[in-house]
């Protein structure tokens, strides 16, 4: 009787096998990859100066000061973490922050 149940089971489109594991299962997806290749970002702007920073005066801001990233390499984006330095040694480039100062 048991034997009938689970072919009947197994007929039905169950398994009584392994569950596909986690390896397996993303084998099957296929993988995008992300270049980011070391250029310039400011090709021309200002190049006169050592970093180009902007700042903003607004009156309704919750914070002194926040930092806005211009360099898109930032790990807190749109937040400036500093990564323009590390970006900047690398390339030659001088881009910096924007910086929205509160009124």
């Amino acid at each position: 009787m048991a034997f009938m149940a689970m072919a009947a089971a197994a007929h039905a489109g169950f398994s009584y096998g392994r569950p596909p594991t986690p390896s397996s299962v993303s084998a099957k997806k296929p993988r995008r990859m992300v270049v980011v290749r070391a250029e310039t970002i400011n090709p021309d702007i200002r190049k006169t100066e050592d970093k180009v920073v902007d700042s903003v005066v607004v009156t309704e801001l919750a914070k002194p000061l926040t930092a806005y990233c211009r360099c898109w390499r930032s790990g807190t984006f749109p937040l400036c973490d500093g990564s323009h330095v590390k970006h900047n040694k690398a390339t030659g480039d001088n881009v910096g922050p924007l910086l929205l100062k509160k009124q």
